[in-house]
């Protein structure tokens, strides 16, 4: 391959000064339709693209990138609509801007990390200890961070959601559909991927908010409920998670309480037990899922168990996203406007950028009755 064209062997072509051929490309400047159209001529025949990006980038001191720092892989990521929704606000507006998105995931970790990789600016999306060691990392770079989905603090502007009130309408619909006996399916609670109940130590030591926040939403209506912890956002989980709280393999005869299993060995995660309903009493009448995928989960695992939704369980969901290509259900739930945050994070980085310190926004989820939920059968 030849070397790259020069900017000055466009201009000594054009017969400009290097300066003048700089101006017609940016598009600025006094420069006259007719030197433009002869530097850009010049150019075509060249084969130059125009100046190099990281040339300008050393000249500016700035990379002209912005940062998406998130807790997960992009592979896993990727398999979260409310994360791509998240991404594809942040995109649209970065993009909007003419500077460059580089993704970091797994914050800390791989070869690029919030401490190491170039950027401008970072929007932070999470809300556990780690995410905040990046802020830390990101302040000491004299960069400007954007959080979302973390509690806001006066340092640190954020983006944040309802998660706790729309927690509790959730909770309130199924009061008023009658029922008492109530499960909660959580997301992480620390990271740590563990399955199983939420023990008050575990809560105590938990690190999550949104889990916090949704958990403390439903308590409001149901002090006591019971929680199952699931490793993530994932239909899986949520299969996972309803098996423990719905099935008993055959053969058991005094079930263990819900959701304190007695043992998760009993419902292994690759469904080589075959399971029976628990009997009525000690099932729940309704679940509420922290999220969307794991209540298409529960209700997958419902389904294989015979227990038909809504007529012997309600499942409320969480977040709003299409899930009609996992089970065939308008499922009941609160809708969030994740692109409409990701827009909102994007903007708030761009002001920073331009030294206008932003307010921090606060979104609110719409509730969607839909066809996952019924009065309790008797």
């Amino acid at each position: 391959m030849g070397k790259r064209p020069t900017l000055a062997a466009v201009a000594a072509r054009a017969q400009v000064s290097v300066s003048t051929a700089s101006l017609a490309f940016s598009g600025s400047g006094p420069v006259s339709e007719s030197t433009r159209e002869r530097v850009l001529a010049a150019a075509k025949e060249l084969d130059y693209a125009g100046p190099d990006p990281r040339a300008r980038s050393l000249r500016r001191g700035k990379s002209g990138i912005v940062a998406v720092a998130m807790e997960e892989t992009v592979r896993y990521a990727f398999r979260d609509p409310v994360m791509i929704a998240f991404l594809d606000g942040i995109a649209a507006e970065i993009a909007a801007a003419e500077l460059a998105l580089l993704l970091v995931p797994e914050i800390g970790h791989g070869p690029a990390t919030v401490e190491t990789a170039s950027m401008d600016a970072a929007i932070l999306i999470g809300c556990s200890p780690v995410v905040m060691e990046s802020v830390e990392i990101a302040r000491r770079r004299s960069l400007p961070v954007v959080a979302l989905g973390t509690p806001p603090s006066p340092e640190l502007p954020a983006v944040t959601l309802d998660d706790r009130a729309a927690s509790t309408a959730l909770a309130r619909h199924l009061a008023d559909l009658g029922h008492s006996r109530v499960a909660v399916v959580g997301l992480e609670f620390d990271g740590s991927k563990h399955r199983g109940p939420l023990t008050p130590a575990k809560e105590a030591a938990a690190t999550v908010q949104v889990s916090l926040d949704r958990l403390h939403g439903v308590r409001e209506v149901y002090p006591d409920v019971p929680v199952f912890v699931t490793g993530g956002s994932l239909v899986e989980e949520g299969w996972h998670a309803g098996r423990a709280l719905l099935g008993l393999p055959a053969g058991i005869t005094s079930p263990p309480s819900v959701p304190d299993t007695g043992g998760l060995d009993l419902f292994p995660a690759d469904g080589s037990v075959e399971l029976v309903p628990r009997p009525r009493e000690h099932r729940p009448t309704a679940v509420i899922a922290q999220s969307d995928l794991l209540a298409a989960g529960v209700i997958r695992a419902a389904e294989e168990l015979g227990i038909a939704v809504p007529q012997d369980l309600s499942v409320v969901g969480f977040d709003g996203i299409r899930i009609d290509t996992v089970i065939p259900h308008d499922l009941t739930t609160m809708v969030q406007p994740a692109t409409d945050q990701g827009r909102a994070a994007a903007r708030m980085a761009l002001d920073l950028l331009d030294g206008v310190v932003p307010a921090d926004v606060h979104f609110r989820s719409t509730f969607h009755q839909g066809a996952t939920t019924a009065p309790v059968s008797s």
